[in-house]
Parts: structure tokens; C-alpha cells; sequence
């Protein structure tokens, strides 16, 4: 420390001071500080041979003594220890608690991925990866990898979003863009949860109709029971315990999937793993005979419309609890909502200190949970059905017989089983993202059951529908086709979401008033121009697919 009345830099030659005046600052507060420091360093460095003894106040007038007495018995001790250490042991300890730390802070966000990751693996996936795997074997493995990265980048746009701006992307449609056009990007995300929902709900009922034998118009019905019976508890604006209660409820039914998937890989007889790993790699099965339409069709199923709005929809719990802890907002104030002067708006240290957790637990739950149940149905499919004149036919249906025929029974129920659950989690978040849609963009203000009863409701009535006109026969064909609508209206929901994550104008957070009453200049965090211009040629990619999809439908080549 700075002391002027001293000449030397230490305390091993105290006798070079002057004679101070007695209690005065550099004999106490001075002297108390800087004297452990020294001894500190010296202990550190092996110079423990200087016994030093401070004089010049009598020892009931001054503490110095007692703290260097503290200092020299209680650091000594870690001091020697400290020495004795390895400079490898102490840098592995300080590295081992950090990274203790990371994760204990990673464990608070473990959730929303999971509920995201469940948009990837619903029965309309189950539908395409069969066909995929039993016209091309393996070959379409790497559309199913490109998906889930397109879907990894395309869902963390929408974290961002939803937590610079405290909005989901429906609310900033209808805040942000014409009436007009609002409308128009509700009817095609309407038509999305419908074609969604048609095949979960479809789904749910053939594993039903598999287990227990249900018909499967009543499957339909039992499937819009359950789901309102669980989004009963599901409260966005309600205690964080709540929120995180449903969340392991959603993370159990994914959990269950992979379960079963993991069980059926090891039922299947054996497969040369070179040959499953080349199906990552391009090859002309992309665009030959009935690829594209394959292609597209795993392209809609895995990165799905309604997943967009979901994603940018429930990460704000996490931020709300954030500032409610640090005092920048009471807990009165609601998620959403259309009074401007109650929405809440999160902070910038919210945001900072939750977008990057988020970001990662949601690219970890899509890279490996949804990506691995997407391959182990190509994979299953692909190793029963492909090249097999016994498999009859490539349909839900068909492989669940062929499993329990060729394998065992066991085999099939477990296919049933993951199918089911698949369903039920899957029709949870469509309804969740149903309800998002239509509240943000046509602002409706009716008791949540309700809105959740209209939304289900405007779903299931097709599959009902569906169900009771084409039977078995055109069910798959029905879970395929909705898989395709899906893909072709990707690009109409993906394009806002990358305009809004794009501009200053929408993704700028608010930071006060300056002492004259004027507004700060707020905290810009518009996409980098990489990802910007990776985000535009993404979009490319999927509006291309779909452009020749539909010539090829057109022509009648698929």
C-alpha cells in the first residue's frame, strides 16, 4: 500500500522507519493491511526465515500484533499447504469449481429445449423417416441432419427474439407488421398447427388403435381429452416451481421416446455401421425418384412452423425470475399481454445472463435427443423395410407388424409405445403453440381454457375427419402429405422471424432515462452480418426445396 511516512517496501528491515508518532495511521490501519500482505507473499514465495516483530505501541493500545498473530497461525498452515501443491493441482481445482459452477447455472435452464425438442420428434416424423428409410435405406440421413442444424440456428433466432424484445413472434407480427399482412401470416400458421395437430392427433390414435386395439376415430377424441386434461397445468405467468414442474413432466414423455428407441436399435439385427454413418453424407437419394418429396417432407416434419413460435414463447419465464430476483420488476407484472405500460420487458443483465445458457441447452436437446429418435426411425425403417418382399407395406402399420413378426413382439409394442408418446407430448406444444399464435396475432381475450378448447378443437375436427374417411389404408399417405404442407409453409414463417432478429429497430432494449428526462440510448443486439447473411442463404435453401417440390407435384413426378 501507499504509505508516505515509510521508506522501505516491506517489513523485513522495520528498523529503517522513522520513529512515528504513537497510534497514528501507519502503526494501525496502514501497518495491520500491509503487514499481513507482506507476510502473505513472503510465506508464499519460501521466505520464512525473517521473523518480524512490529514495536513501538504498547500491546493493549494496538491490534497489529493480534493480526499478525491471526495472520502467521491461520494462513500459515494453508500457506505451507499451498506450497507443498503442485502448480497443475491448483489450477485443476480453481478450473474443476468453475466448471462446477457452469453447470449447477446450466441445470436452472434445462427445460424449454426439451419442450422445443418435442416439435422434432412427433408422429408425422415417425411417417416420413419410414418411407425415407424404405425407398432409400440410409440415404436421407443427411436431410435429417441438415434439418435439425437448420432447426438448431432457426430456433436459436427465435430464444433471441423472445429475449431482447420479451415478445414471442406472434405478438411482434401483430406489433411490428400491417394488419394485412398479420392476417395472412396467421392463416398460414393456423393452417400449420392444423396440419401438425392432424398428425399427432393420427398418430396417437394408430398407437392406441397398436396397444389397446381403440378404434381410431375414438383414439381422436381420447387424444383432445388428455391434452387439455395436462395444459391444465401448464401456467406461463405462474410460480417458476410450476413452470419447471411441467417441463419435467415433457422432459419424462422425451426421455420415454428415446428409452424406447434405444431398446429398439438394440432388437435390430446387425447393421454394418460404416454404412449407417455414409447416410450423413450427400448423395444423389436427395433429388432421385421420389427423394425431394422425401426430402421435403423430413424438412417440414423436423423443422416445424409451429416450433417457431413456441421457441420464441417460452424462454421469458426464466428471464422474469431473473429480474424479480434482482429488483428490476415485481412479479405483478405479466408476460405478454397488450397493455404497453404493464408487458413485460426484460433487462439487459437478464439477457445477458440468460441467452447464452439458453441457446446451448436448446442446441443440446435438438443435437442429441431429437436428432438421434429422427435417425433411429430411418435407421429402424431402413434396416426392416428397405429391399424386404415380406415387408408389405412402408406405413406405421406395416413396420409395427413386421417388428413383432421377424423380431419379437415386444419389438412392436416398444415401436407402439414411443409412437404414443411421441403423440401426446407433441399435441401438448402444438396446443401450446396454438394458443400463442392466437392470442399474439389476433389478440383474443378469453379465459385461457377456452382459448386452449377453440385451438384444439379447430385441429382435431379434420383428423376426426380423416380418420373415419381414409382408415388405415390413407393414413400414412395423410401423415406424409401434412409433413410436406408443413415444409411449404416454413418459408412464410421463418422470413419475419429473421426481419425482426435482423433490425436495430425491433432487437434494441431499453436502458432508462437520463437525469434531464430524455431516453439512454438503449443496447443494440441486432444479428452479426454472418449470421445474418447465413440466416438469408438458410432461408434460400428451404424456399428452393419447396419451389421444386411443388413443380415436381405439378408435373406428377412426386
Amino acid at each position: 500500500m501507499n504509505c508516505p511516512s515509510r521508506t522501505d517496501d516491506s517489513l523485513v528491515h522495520p528498523t529503517w522507519n522513522q520513529s512515528p508518532q504513537h497510534l497514528n495511521g501507519d502503526l494501525t490501519t496502514r501497518q495491520d493491511f500491509n503487514g499481513i500482505v507482506n507476510l502473505r507473499e513472503q510465506r508464499e514465495s519460501g521466505n520464512n526465515a525473517v521473523n518480524m516483530q512490529i514495536s513501538g505501541v504498547d500491546e493493549e493500545d494496538t491490534p497489529s500484533e493480534d493480526i499478525a498473530k491471526l495472520a502467521s497461525d491461520g494462513e500459515g498452515a494453508q500457506g505451507t499447504m499451498r506450497c507443498k501443491d503442485s502448480p497443475w493441482k491448483v489450477s485443476l481445482a480453481r478450473y474443476s469449481r468453475r466448471i462446477l459452477a457452469i453447470l449447477i447455472k446450466y441445470a436452472k435452464f434445462v427445460g424449454p429445449g426439451f419442450m422445443i425438442a418435442v416439435a422434432y420428434i412427433d408422429p408425422g416424423n415417425y411417417a416420413t423417416d419410414v418411407a425415407a428409410g424404405a425407398q432409400t435405406k440410409f440415404a436421407l440421413l443427411f436431410i435429417v441432419l441438415m434439418s435439425n442444424l437448420f432447426a438448431i440456428f432457426l430456433q436459436s433466432l427465435c430464444i433471441k427474439l423472445g429475449s431482447v424484445t420479451g415478445l414471442n413472434l406472434a405478438e411482434n407480427c401483430r406489433a411490428h407488421l400491417p394488419k394485412w399482412l398479420t392476417i395472412i401470416l396467421y392463416i398460414c400458421a393456423e393452417a400449420a398447427i392444423i396440419a401438425t395437430d392432424i398428425a399427432e392427433v393420427v398418430g396417437s390414435a394408430i398407437a392406441l388403435n397398436l396397444l389397446l386395439h381403440i378404434p381410431l376415430v375414438a383414439g381422436c377424441a381420447i387424444t383432445l381429452v388428455d391434452v387439455l386434461v395436462i395444459l391444465i397445468f401448464y401456467r406461463p405467468n405462474g410460480s417458476m416451481t410450476a413452470v419447471r414442474a411441467f417441463e419435467v413432466f415433457v422432459m419424462m414423455l422425451v426421455l420415454g421416446v428415446v428409452v424406447c428407441f434405444c431398446i429398439q436399435l438394440s432388437l435390430m439385427p446387425s447393421t454394418a455401421v460404416g454404412e449407417v454413418f455414409r447416410g450423413y453424407i450427400p448423395s444423389g437419394a436427395v433429388v432421385e425418384s421420389n427423394g425431394l418429396y422425401l426430402s421435403c417432407g423430413i424438412l417440414g416434419a423436423t423443422v416445424m412452423p409451429h416450433s417457431i413460435f413456441l421457441g420464441s414463447g417460452i424462454v421469458q419465464s426464466r428471464l422474469k425470475r431473473f429480474d424479480i430476483d434482482e429488483g428490476f420488476v415485481t412479479s405483478s407484472v405479466p408476460i405478454g399481454g397488450n397493455e404497453k405500460d404493464e408487458i413485460y420487458r426484460p433487462s439487459v443483465a437478464a439477457i445477458r445472463n440468460c441467452l447464452k445458457y439458453s441457446i446451448v441447452e436448446l442446441s443440446l436437446s435438438l443435437f442429441t435427443f431429437a436428432l438421434f429418435v429422427n435417425s433411429a426411425i430411418l435407421i429402424v425403417a431402413g434396416s426392416s423395410l428397405f429391399a424386404n418382399s415380406d415387408a408389405g407395406d412402408a406405413d406405421l402399420f406395416g413396420i409395427h407388424k413386421l417388428l413383432s413378426d421377424t423380431i419379437s413382439p415386444v419389438a412392436g409394442t416398444i415401436f407402439a409405445l414411443a409412437l404414443l408418446l411421441s403423440g401426446i407430448s407433441a399435441g401438448i406444444v402444438c396446443t401450446m403453440a396454438g394458443q400463442m399464435v392466437s392470442e399474439g396475432m389476433l389478440n383474443w381475450s378469453v379465459a385461457p381454457w377456452l382459448r386452449r378448447l377453440i385451438t384444439r378443437s379447430i385441429s382435431i375436427i379434420p383428423s376426426i375427419i380423416i380418420a373415419a374417411a381414409v382408415g388405415k389404408e390413407g393414413l400414412n399417405a395423410t401423415l406424409t402429405a401434412t409433413q410436406v404442407v408443413l415444409s411449404v409453409i416454413l418459408p412464410f414463417v421463418t422470413a419475419p422471424l429473421i426481419y425482426f432478429t435482423c433490425r436495430n429497430r425491433y432487437m434494441t432494449v431499453e436502458t432508462g432515462t437520463l437525469t434531464d428526462g430524455t431516453a439512454a440510448e438503449g443496447v443494440k443486439m441486432r444479428n452479426h452480418w454472418t449470421v445474418a447473411v447465413l440466416a438469408i442463404l438458410i432461408w434460400l435453401v428451404i424456399a428452393v426445396m419447396n419451389v421444386a417440390l411443388l413443380v415436381l407435384v405439378g408435373m406428377g413426378k412426386a
